[in-house]
């Protein structure tokens, strides 16, 4: 066989290998995109089994003008500031006690993941529950001589209830990403620093949180993009009530198409969504670069 034959051959097998993925993603993901991308410069006229009508950017126009868009922003921005950092801070603390040799640690690092493996609808329903005038945390009030706190049906209270949830169901999968990094630190580290007088909680602050900035990033990343996609939470327990206070951007999304069959309208969400989402994550690899260059 000629060489440039091989070399090219060399070349294309890593694409061949690759070709059913990206078939598979074009199908699922990457066709279905562009359509939403394009639908959102349309509007069906009638009902969704006309062809839509192009109408340039008055989606856009309509969404600028939109008081509940705008509040459901405020409710997704809010959310990134309540919870992120508490899923950035509390996670590795979590850690740090579990990664500690006693026995039966191992069942302690269980029962914290434990709310991780539970389907968001059951937890959802749980706590709603939870959460009810009669239900456990207002029986629980009730002792203390305290009147039934409504949790779900406050404007002032209920994105927040919402965002417990959320915090509840991801500290166990953030503290196994901590754990992951903390167990790659060595112990001889711990041991020097102890000899300089390092010791206590300031050994953490001198080595561990260095050590776990690269992790700390990600974590940092990945918990802002999924506070930005919350769902589930908000359709099972509040449906985005009352009065939109706990409704999101997502939950408005999914309101616009399959409860107002405004697809199109849905699709210009969709977009501002998407690109809200592809900045934080543009923003991840110029943090995660830098981080490397630092660590190097």
């Amino acid at each position: 066989m000629p060489k440039n034959l091989i070399l090219i051959k060399q070349r294309l097998t890593p694409y061949l290998f690759l070709l059913p993925a990206l078939l598979i993603l074009g199908v699922t993901v990457f066709l279905p995109a562009g359509q939403a991308f394009l639908l959102s410069f349309t509007r069906y006229e009638y009902d969704l089994t006309q062809l839509p009508k192009w109408v340039g950017f008055a989606n856009f126009s309509r969404l600028w003008k939109d008081p509940v868009f705008w509040q459901t922003l405020w409710n997704t921005f809010l959310y990134l500031v309540c919870v992120v950092p508490i899923l950035v801070v509390a996670p590795l603390a979590l850690a740090i006690l579990v990664n500690k040799k006693l026995k039966g640690i191992n069942w302690f690092r269980a029962s914290f993941y434990t709310p991780v493996v539970i389907s968001m609808v059951v937890a959802g329903i749980a706590w709603k529950f939870i959460y009810a005038e009669n239900g456990f945390i207002n029986q629980l009030i009730k002792t203390l001589g305290i009147g039934a706190i409504p949790w779900l049906t406050s404007p002032q209270l209920a994105i927040f209830s919402v965002m417990a949830v959320t915090i509840w169901k991801g500290l166990g999968y953030y503290m196994v990403i901590y754990l992951a990094g903390l167990q790659a630190i060595p112990a001889e580290l711990y041991e020097a620093a102890a000899i300089d007088g390092s010791d206590g909680m300031s050994k953490h602050w001198d080595i561990t949180v260095p050590l776990m900035r690269p992790y700390l990033v990600l974590v940092a990343v990945i918990s802002a993009i999924a506070a930005t996609k919350v769902f589930e939470e908000v359709y099972i327990m509040t449906q985005g009530g009352p009065s939109n206070s706990s409704k999101t951007v997502v939950y408005y999304l999914y309101e616009q198409a399959f409860r107002n069959f405004e697809m199109s309208y849905a699709c210009t969400i969709g977009l501002v969504l998407f690109l809200i989402i592809f900045g934080l994550s543009i923003l991840n690899l110029k943090i995660s670069k830098g981080q490397n260059l630092t660590l190097k």
